[in-house]
Parts: structure tokens; C-alpha cells; sequence
């Protein structure tokens, strides 16, 4: 949601004007994606401390976090693995399966899941640089962004990505046909971080065309992977929930280490008597000219004190009990399992002797709204298929996969036995076999294709074996069925 509307594209602002405006939505996000990824990476200044306890501790903290900001979100993108792409026929693409491996997708999928769920959204470009092979790239919430048409949410009208070489920043802006123009495709360059915006020269051939018509017609070929979109205002971060009891945890741990230093022993003082002095003497004379404190830590490294004055005595200060802390902090840590829906035993390391039905029920949460995921992740990356095969120049697929759905692994982990018995009842109610070999966790598209190729070779080979089984019984070759009877008359 743009509240400032100096952001607001027109359509007649020129090519360098929309790359302004889209690159100050992009600087504008940098502080929320800087924050984020701290947060993510555990480099998170000490905050809640009262200003004594900052003061006295100096920079003691820094560096130090009991960081669950990085465990919130691998634990659910770890449920979120992409394991086909299905057409409107319901039936496997292969050619999207093929793209997909090709281009590394499979495996960049899973960072750029992983970014949109820590910095709330990451971007996939699909481009066909050489004009035979398709390629799928994603990019970072700070290098792209992208522009929807005013009253929609899903109709992309313009994309920007930005990238740097350390000496120049690159644009290339992709519009959508407007004001009479066709659908462009525009290359800018400036000087890093600096000057104005003009035609790309470095990295170009002389014979290359700076701007030309989008090869792929009225579409925009960035999207955009969000997380968690709302019909009103921007996306949102896994983290934003837990950013503030991550803070508390952290000041915990420091008041918790510093108890531990000065209070966690039981501690001794003497009273009723003066503090320890010893004379200095002249050492030519042998007169005593002053008097010194005798350090302390002399008595506490010798274990040794003598109290030479009557009355004296000895107390003891009982030690701080860190439970306190400790109970609090996992207490904070339940609140954190709580509102991210993540399991107990991925943040508590509590699993002793738990019951499978318990440790399902203990997942409930987790993998509903990994499904939930799913669906919202899956059309973005449908998309980015059915873009695949528009690049492709293969239009009827894309318009099949505009219809089709995105395959997931199951976000439940389930043991081999469990798989094994629900596959089984499966069958009994006539469950087709390739159906529930598509069922098994990691199964692949093309392992389901070789075992029905050996199903099939196998069944082959069996009805050939029992049709020479049976030719057996018949005549033999060389044989006259009429000669048995003849033999018998003239026997006769």
C-alpha cells in the first residue's frame, strides 16, 4: 500500500522517472530487510537493559543472542518443498519439470521461500536471454520490486530490478503497453549511487538494441513471492512477532550472566571488625610513615583470615538463585512457540519419551500453517512456471498451467510404517498404484515413471512365461493328430 503518493507511477512519466520512483520503494523497504536479516542472522543490539545496567556493562553483551528469530523460519520452510507442477488436466508438466531442474530452480526456491518468510517478499525473473532456453532467477527483496495496476492486487503493470557492479548500478525496467506504446523493455546505468539515469552502454554490444519490445508480449516477467499478503497493506514478516520477545530473552540472559559472575557463589563478609591494614615503614629509619589497605583478593586466593580482634565474626550472604531467570526465559520461549505455531520440541529440545499421537498433535499447528503457506507461495510460483512456458513460446501450456496447481510434499512428517499403512487403505478402496506411488515422500516424477515402465515389463515378461507354459501341453511339432487312430485299426 503506497501512502506516498510522490512513488505513484503514471502513465506518462518517462522511463527514467518510473525507475526513480520504483528504486525509492525499494530504498524505502532497506531498513525493514536490514533489521530483518539482523534479526535473522542473531546480530541484535542488548535492548530492555535500564541505562545502569547498559552503563555498567558496557559492550560485555555484544554479539551474544539466544537467537530463535533463525528457528521460527527454518523450521516451517523446512515443510515447504516444491515437488511438481500440474497441468489443468491434473497430470505432471514435464516440460515445467524440466525447466525447473534446469535452471536450479528446485534448489533457489527453497532461499527464496526462505527470504520471503525472514524480509516478508523475494522476486523471481523468468527470461529467455538467448531466445532457445528459458531461465528462472530470484532475486532479493532489495534488487527488485514490482508495480500492480491501481485497483488490483494481481495485475502486474511494471518491474524493476536493480543490480551493481561496484562501479555502476543497472536497471531494467519491464512496462506493460500504455499510452499508445507497446509492452518495453528499458536498460538504464548511472554512476553507483549517484547522477542521473541514462541509456545502458557498459556490458552492451554496439549492434544491442538499450530498449526494445518485451519479447513476451503484455507480461511483466518479475514476480513477486509474498508472504503472508493481506488484502490491505504490505506483507509481513515471520519475524515481526518475534522480534520483541527475542529482545527480552536476550537482556534476560545478560542480567542472568551477570548474577551468575557476582552473586552466583555464596559470598563472606566479616563484621565487627576494621578493614585490614598493614604499615609502610621508612626503610631507613624503620618508622612507620603510613598505612595501606591490604587487598582483599590476597584472602580469597590464600583461603586465609585471621581475626585478631575480639568480637569478630564471620557472615555469609546466601547465592542468587538463577532459576528465576531460567523460568522466565522459558517461559518467554513458550510464548514464541505459541504465536509462531512451532512446536515446543523445536525450541524447548523436549521429546523424552513423547507418543507419536501426542507428537502429531504437537505439530498440528505447525503444519497447518505450512499448508496454509502452500497455497498463497504455490500460485506465486505457478506463475512463475506459467511465465516459464510463455518464454518458452509454448502458449498452450501456459495457459494449462494457469489452471493447474502446484504439487507440495507433505508438511507432515509421518514414519515409513505410517506411510506404509495409509498407502495400504488406499489401495483397498481402489487407489490406482501411480497415484499412490505419488503419495510416497521424495518420490520423484521420474522414479513414478520408471516403476510403472518396470510394472509394465514385469507383467509382460510374466504373461510370456505363462503362454510358453501352455504350449507346452499342446501338439508337438511334427505330429499328425489322425495317425493315433489309423495306428489302432491296423492294429486291430
Amino acid at each position: 500500500m503506497l501512502l506516498d503518493t510522490g512513488r505513484v507511477l503514471t502513465d506518462d512519466d518517462a522511463p527514467e522517472e518510473k525507475i526513480r520512483k520504483l528504486k525509492t520503494r525499494i530504498d524505502a523497504r532497506k531498513a525493514g530487510v536490514d533489521e530483518r536479516n539482523s534479526l535473522y542472522g542473531g546480530d541484535r543490539p542488548l535492548k530492555f537493559a535500564s541505562p545502569e545496567f547498559s552503563e555498567q556493562a558496557g559492550g560485555l553483551f555484544e554479539g551474544f543472542s539466544d537467537n530463535w528469530c533463525k528457528t521460527v523460519p527454518d523450521t516451517l520452510r523446512e515443510r515447504l518443498e516444491v515437488t511438481a507442477f500440474e497441468g489443468e488436466d491434473g497430470t505432471t508438466d514435464a516440460e515445467a519439470m524440466r525447466a525447473w531442474k534446469r535452471t536450479r530452480a528446485r534448489v533457489d526456491v527453497n532461499l527464496a521461500i526462505l527470504d520471503a518468510l525472514v524480509v516478508a517478499r523475494s522476486h523471481a525473473l523468468v527470461w529467455n536471454p538467448s531466445g532457445e532456453q528459458s531461465d528462472i532467477t530470484f532475486i532479493p527483496a532489495g534488487e527488485a520490486v514490482v508495480d500492480y495496476a491501481p485497483g488490483t492486487r494481481n495485475l502486474r503493470r511494471s518491474g524493476l530490478r536493480i543490480w551493481s557492479d561496484g562501479s555502476y548500478e543497472f536497471a531494467t525496467l519491464f512496462t506493460r503497453a500504455y499510452g499508445g506504446l507497446p509492452p518495453m523493455v528499458y536498460r538504464r546505468q548511472r554512476t553507483l549511487n549517484a547522477g542521473e539515469w541514462g541509456p545502458r552502454t557498459v556490458g552492451l554490444r554496439r549492434s544491442e538494441q538499450v530498449d526494445f519490445v518485451n519479447p513476451m508480449g503484455n507480461e511483466i516477467p518479475l514476480v513477486e513471492i509474498a508472504n503472508r499478503s493481506r488484502l490491505h497493506g504490505d506483507p509481513e514478516s515471520e519475524l515481526d512477532a518475534v522480534a520483541p520477545l527475542q529482545d527480552g530473552i536476550n537482556t534476560l540472559w545478560a542480567h542472568l550472566f551477570t548474577a551468575a559472575d557476582f552473586a552466583a557463589l555464596p559470598q563472606r563478609v566479616v563484621m565487627g571488625m576494621d578493614k585490614p591494614t598493614r604499615d609502610i615503614k621508612d626503610p631507613d629509619t624503620g618508622d612507620i610513615i603510613d598505612v595501606e589497605d591490604i587487598p582483599l583478593g590476597r584472602y580469597s586466593k590464600d583461603r586465609l583470615l585471621w581475626l585478631s580482634k575480639n568480637g569478630a565474626q564471620i557472615g555469609q550472604f546466601t547465592a542468587a538463585d538463577l532459576k528465576a531467570y531460567l523460568e522466565v526465559i522459558s517461559q518467554a520461549v513458550r510464548h514464541i512457540a505459541a504465536q509462531t505455531r512451532t512446536p515446543p520440541q523445536y525450541l524447548l529440545g523436549e521429546m523424552a519419551n513423547i507418543a507419536a499421537d501426542a507428537l502429531e498433535a504437537a505439530e498440528s499447528g505447525l503444519v497447518a500453517k505450512a499448508s496454509d503457506k502452500q497455497t498463497y507461495f504455490g500460485e506465486d510460483l505457478l506463475e512463475v512456471m506459467r511465465l516459464e512456458a510463455l518464454a518458452a513460446g509454448q502458449p498452450a501450456r501456459a495457459l494449462s498451467l494457469s489452471m493447474g496447481r502446484t504439487v507440495w510434499r507433505d508438511p507432515q512428517y509421518r514414519s515409513v510404517a505410517q506411510y506404509a499403512d495409509a498407502l495400504t487403505k488406499y489401495k483397498a478402496i481402489g487407489v490406482p498404484d501411480e497415484a499412490l506411488w505419488r503419495m510416497i515422500p521424495g518420490v520423484t516424477e521420474e522414479q513414478v515413471t520408471e516403476w510403472i515402465r518396470m510394472r509394465d515389463a514385469q507383467a509382460q515378461a510374466a504373461a510370456e512365461a505363462a503362454s510358453a507354459a501352455l504350449s507346452a501341453f499342446g501338439p508337438k511339432d511334427g505330429t499328425d493328430e489322425d495317425e493315433g487312430p489309423e495306428d489302432e485299426e491296423e492294429a486291430a
